[in-house]
């Protein structure tokens, strides 16, 4: 990722309403499978600033061990104060197989070159243990790609069936597949599609504070699908992906 993008991260993800909404989204979906199942160790495969398991450790109080390749990321989050940050790459991690209940990726697939997610998958599939859960979130639809997306070196989007059949292929039986940022998708598609390129829009990032209007404007929608997904729905088309599977014994 655009080392750039990290301090603009760190900067708006406690407050910014894509960050919030999408934080909603995953707890609801995920909150449910998690009842009865062991959680003793948890990876968070690609942790950016870490801030995410900082929220996780603190306020969960859930035994998280956040990795990221870059070493900006992880130096936010010590900053932070997270514990038992690591650098490592999702492609090769440097863990010893069915070493973690709870594995998360969240929009780290759509920074690797077309092909080294069925790598990662697979590395993620390693470490989990049986009866473990394996979380991935990535980006969504080749058609969605924006000025952002250049920005921060993305290389590609998903389909549901391109994220869940390496998954499936690795001995991970899915309990949720399903699209999210669903209900955004006419304006995203305007913006990135219409109004970007007729404008000749420059690369900048998407992580900019809003007006508080609007960030609550916008977080209303994902507000919404999260209490959709949580009742255990699905959203044909979003601009995000969330696959949840089980690894068999």
């Amino acid at each position: 990722m655009n080392p750039a993008e990290f301090a603009k991260i760190r900067a708006a993800e406690q407050d910014f309403w894509w960050y919030r909404g999408m934080r909603r989204i995953l707890f609801r979906m995920l909150d449910p499978l998690l009842r009865g199942r062991q959680a003793g160790r948890i990876l968070e495969a690609g942790c950016g600033t870490g801030y995410l398991s900082r929220l996780l450790q603190e306020e969960r109080a859930w035994p998280v061990v956040p990795m990221d390749i870059s070493g900006e990321g992880l130096r936010h989050a010590r900053a932070l104060g997270v514990e038992r940050a690591v650098q490592g790459d999702v492609t090769s991690l440097p863990f010893a197989d069915r070493s973690f209940d709870l594995v998360l990726s969240l929009d780290v697939l759509t920074h690797l070159p077309r092909g080294e997610e069925q790598t990662a998958i697979r590395e993620m599939a390693r470490v989990t243990a049986p009866g473990g859960l394996l979380v991935l979130r990535a980006a969504a639809l080749d058609i969605l790609r924006s000025r952002h997306s250049e920005y921060v070196f993305e290389r590609q989007r998903f389909t549901l069936g391109r994220l869940a059949r390496p998954m499936t292929a690795c001995g991970i039986r899915l309990l949720r597949a399903t699209y999210a940022n669903a209900l955004l998708l006419p304006v995203a598609f305007t913006k990135f599609r219409i109004w970007e390129p007729l404008t000749n829009a420059p690369l900048t990032s998407g992580v900019e504070a809003a007006p508080r209007w609007l960030d609550r404007l916008l977080y209303a929608p994902l507000a919404l699908e999260s209490a959709w997904l949580g009742a255990g729905r699905n959203f044909p088309l979003g601009q995000s992906l969330i696959v949840i599977g089980e690894k068999l014994g």
